[in-house]
């Protein structure tokens, strides 16, 4: 073929295309849709194998584990978690950490089982044992679930620990994500925290945005994608009512997912996982929250 003909033959491919749509839907229509165990917080310890077999049977595929009333992975090890998980057809994809030791204030209103649950360790204290403890479940993410921002010492002392235990995460096999709550992006000492982890945190840091906690705290998912491309390859996928004073099921409040799901390409988007913390019947909304994904990633 000529040179000129193969170009008219490329712009017209091209056109028809453009023309026609894609020749391939976004790939997040075809992965599973994964769950954050911390929506079963108290549940889950009650039967384990039964928690997981329902969890599958409402259909998810995917699982983020987190604290547990019992300490370590629900009671299990690593390794014991990852082996029930894999015979009942899910897939275990991340932990959740703390990156400071767990101080429950006395008039704090939650639930018994926090009060009374062995204490966490943190990546501050313990950043090595949690990593090795999390690579041997054969995972890939360890996630960061909050750290002290409460000064601007304190978001300094933050990215320091967290880039050691990224260091750490990276000799193992991991990756380290950190996941946000609304706190980080008010203003503290004059910086905005999320901003200062997003320039100074290593890039090999990743993010799992909560898109319910970042949309009260007013900031566009969609912009902070655009802005950092890439970087935020897990999601926490839950709603909140219009006034933003209580989570809901997915769907059942204001949050626009079809907008943020359509710019899951610029976010680098690979897991997303339904979370909503403490909710009044778990297995209810969590049924409530798969049924509206699937009807929006058809």
């Amino acid at each position: 073929m000529k040179r000129r003909d193969f170009i008219k033959s490329s712009a017209l491919s091209a056109a028809t295309l453009a023309i026609a749509g894609p020749a391939f839907s976004h790939p997040f229509k075809t992965m599973p849709i994964g769950l954050g165990m911390f929506t079963l917080f108290g549940v889950i310890e009650q039967d384990v194998p039964g928690t997981l077999k329902k969890v599958k049977d409402i259909g998810y595929s995917e699982l983020e584990s987190a604290f547990s009333t019992k300490g370590g992975y629900y009671g299990l090890t690593a390794k014991d978690f990852a082996k029930l998980t894999k015979e009942t057809g899910l897939a275990w994809r991340s932990h959740h950490v703390l990156g400071n030791p767990f101080v429950l204030p006395p008039d704090a209103k939650v639930p018994e089982a926090f009060k009374n649950m062995p204490k966490p360790k943190d990546l501050t204290n313990n950043a090595q044992e949690l990593i090795d403890d999390v690579a041997s479940g054969g995972i890939k993410y360890i996630v960061c679930a909050s750290i002290d921002i409460s000064s601007g010492d304190a978001v300094k002392k933050a990215i320091e620990t967290l880039n050691k235990a990224d260091e750490l995460a990276k000799k193992a096999g991991l990756t380290l994500c950190y996941h946000n709550h609304d706190k980080e992006f008010a203003t503290v000492d004059g910086i905005v925290p999320y901003d200062l982890f997003l320039s100074q945190l290593n890039k090999s840091v990743q993010f799992e945005l909560d898109l319910a906690w970042v949309s009260k705290a007013k900031v566009d998912p969609v912009d902070l994608f655009k802005k950092n491309p890439g970087r935020f390859p897990m999601w926490h996928v839950k709603d909140f009512n219009a006034d933003y004073t209580q989570l809901e099921p997915v769907g059942k409040g204001v949050i626009d997912f079809k907008r943020i799901f359509a710019a899951a390409d610029t976010a680098g988007l690979k897991h997303a996982f339904v979370e909503h913390d403490m909710p009044k019947d778990a297995y209810g909304s969590i049924t409530d929250s798969i049924t509206y994904l699937k009807t929006i990633l058809k």
